[in-house]
């Protein structure tokens, strides 16, 4: 359709066009979710139609998933309050740095998730769970530990 000479997209292809502009290939965003391999999560094809990249694919918002974790864990910020407490601009510059990251990887997943691939979302979830358990749970000397202020945490630096 022309309104006042510019074209609003039509889908029919211009006057003395080819056959290669009829044959275009339209590419389709799922709105639901949906499970398959094929899709695209983050970038422009990828990870396409392969197997081994969709893998990967998870694996990589498993590991975001557990980083954004971390980055939110008191495991972290007793680190850095023991690293940098003779600074005090110095821990603030480093806290800002990391909620700056935090923010950073939490909105990358959001954009992963927004595929609407159903095994991404299980792996976000997934790695939102393993990263509590390791970070956040107490189970593995996480915050019940560091509460106590043991001067010894093994866990941290």
């Amino acid at each position: 359709m022309d309104m006042g000479g510019h074209d609003m997209g039509s889908m029919s292809p211009p006057a003395g066009a080819g056959a290669a502009a009829a044959v275009k290939k339209m590419r389709y965003t799922h709105m639901t979710f949906f499970w398959g391999k094929n899709s695209e999560v983050l970038f422009t094809m990828w990870p396409g139609t392969r197997g081994g990249m969709y893998a990967l694919a998870l694996i990589f918002v498993f590991a975001l998933a557990l980083i954004l974790e971390f980055l939110g864990s008191r495991r972290l910020e007793t680190c850095l309050s023991k690293l940098l407490r003779r600074a005090p601009a110095a821990a603030g510059a480093a806290r800002t740095a990391v909620h700056a990251v935090r923010v950073g990887v939490a909105y990358l997943l959001m954009l992963a998730l927004m595929s609407f691939n159903g095994g991404v979302f299980l792996v976000a979830v997934a790695g939102h769970a393993a990263g509590f358990l390791a970070f956040r749970s107490g189970l593995f000397g996480g915050p019940a530990q560091l509460e106590e202020g043991r001067k010894d945490d093994p866990v941290c630096c």
